[in-house]
């Protein structure tokens, strides 16, 4: 899964937030060429020929294991070359993995595609469940009435429309961007009670 470019122009003064500017690459998304969804927060992982794999990331320098399938070239200013390692279900840092996956296979809803693994022990539970769950990147579609800048933001800003932000799919080719909440500084809520 290659990383994404962010919808907005990023603030040359403050790169962690957006400016009222379309990121000229993204020109399709205003274009009616997009599909929007629901962006979760958790670690990237994938179903490819029916074998579970997780996100690895190249570092600059750092040479990929061996087996890894890269998701794209390698980035040529940051080095970041990120790949897809196979998930091993008798390593316990894939616990977690193996938890969403077989909870899909009991649903028989095991595809080949890029999930998001969520859940308790995932970057603290921001998406606020019980156990852990693969979620197919997507497949929660939002009906957005507006493209408009200051939409989105009173969109991710309103506390009901807790997510981590939105991912915009091409409708004809694999294309796709991004705008999270923190893109305008906004915080998500805290959890407090988990959902079952």
């Amino acid at each position: 899964m290659k990383k994404i470019s962010t919808l907005f122009k990023k603030d040359i003064h403050n790169l962690g937030r957006v400016i009222n500017e379309i990121n000229p690459e993204n020109n399709w998304v205003f274009d009616g060429k997009a599909i929007a969804t629901q962006k979760f927060d958790g670690s990237a992982c994938a179903v490819i020929n029916g074998k579970l794999y997780k996100r690895y990331d190249a570092k600059k320098g750092k040479t990929a294991p061996e087996g890894a399938i890269p998701c794209q070239e390698a980035d040529l200013i940051t080095g970041h070359h990120p790949h897809w390692i196979a998930c091993d279900i008798d390593k316990k840092e894939d616990q977690y993995f193996w938890e969403g996956f077989t909870a899909l296979a009991e649903l028989g809803r095991v595809e080949d595609g890029t999930y998001e693994l969520i859940g308790e022990k995932v970057r603290n539970n921001p998406e606020n469940i019980r156990g852990h769950a693969l979620v197919k990147h997507g497949h929660y579609i939002l009906s957005l009435e507006s493209l408009d800048f200051e939409f989105i933001k009173n969109f991710l800003s309103n506390p009901e429309n807790d997510m981590e932000g939105i991912v915009f799919h091409h409708t004809a080719d694999n294309r796709m961007c991004k705008i999270r909440k923190s893109d305008f500084g906004v915080r998500r809520i805290s959890v407090k009670e988990l959902i079952v």
